[in-house]
């Protein structure tokens, strides 16, 4: 195999970096192509891959990951479409271009993997989610679970849920941020130093996400577990109820799922 990347910014050069590490792929197999000279001297340095600035030079790849802004991305598969590449998988991280809409733009044979990656895969905590078109095999399949699941965790929907998924892990890391910022506020408020009020609030996040996903248990058992009768944490579980914290959140989730479904139309 080898890989084209087009798009050497920071979430291109975290999955390749990641995939590379995970042994999905080898550097002598992968060449990046971006215009910027910076992005690619910095892809580089994260991968040991080598950078060109002419798409031309991927011609003889039979694998490219899209990484480019999606404004971007028309002028770049049609430089590709010159090139002479034919019959390619390719991994598409571009926001809100569909499975037609990188069809229509992509070489004659290309099979399309579209995706949704979220930030935390530049730490290699990611939950990404993609989806095949028609034409796509199996493999390429496995090639996206195994690219994307070497920073975080990958799973394959159908390409309609895909708007569901930028709602809720596209977009929650922002919502969890925001968590993160109010906990530490509120320490603050009782009394607490900020950074310390800061670094608690994380690790208490990071803490209760870790028992969900290595415990499989329920959440609501977890709070449950948690929540003695009278105690300080029904105490404050009834503020967050009374304030609308849960439906506040599923509320977020859905809005931007509306969001994302229209962008994709425009």
């Amino acid at each position: 195999m080898k890989l084209g990347v087009i798009g050497c910014g920071k979430m291109g050069s975290a999955l390749i970096g990641g995939a590379i590490r995970a042994k999905a792929i080898d550097t002598s197999q992968i060449i990046g192509f971006d215009p910027f000279p910076a992005a690619g001297e910095a892809f580089t340095a994260a991968t040991g891959s080598p950078v060109t600035s002419s798409l031309t030079d991927l011609a003889d790849c039979d694998t490219f990951l899209l990484a480019t802004k999606p404004q971007q991305a028309a002028e770049a598969l049609e430089s590709l479409k010159n090139s002479g590449v034919r019959d390619a998988t390719l991994v598409s991280i571009a926001a809100g271009l569909t499975i037609d809409w990188l069809e229509n733009h992509s070489p004659e044979g290309f099979r399309i993997v579209r995706s949704m990656p979220n930030t935390p895969a530049l730490v290699g905590k990611g939950a990404s989610a993609y989806a095949r078109s028609s034409h796509a095999t199996p493999e390429d399949a496995a090639f996206a679970d195994k690219l994307l699941g070497s920073v975080g965790l990958a799973v394959e929907v159908p390409e309609s849920m895909l708007d569901a998924v930028t709602g809720l892990s596209g977009s929650g890391p922002a919502y969890i941020y925001l968590a993160i910022e109010a906990l530490t506020d509120g320490g603050v408020e009782v009394g607490l130093p900020r950074e310390q009020a800061h670094q608690l609030a994380a690790q208490t996040v990071l803490g209760a996400a870790a028992m969900v996903l290595e415990t499989g248990t329920p959440p609501a058992e977890l709070r449950s577990n948690v929540t003695s009768p009278g105690g300080t944490t029904v105490a404050g579980l009834t503020s967050l109820e009374e304030t609308g914290f849960r439906a506040s959140l599923i509320s977020a989730v859905a809005a931007a799922t509306a969001r994302a479904a229209e962008l994709g139309k425009g």
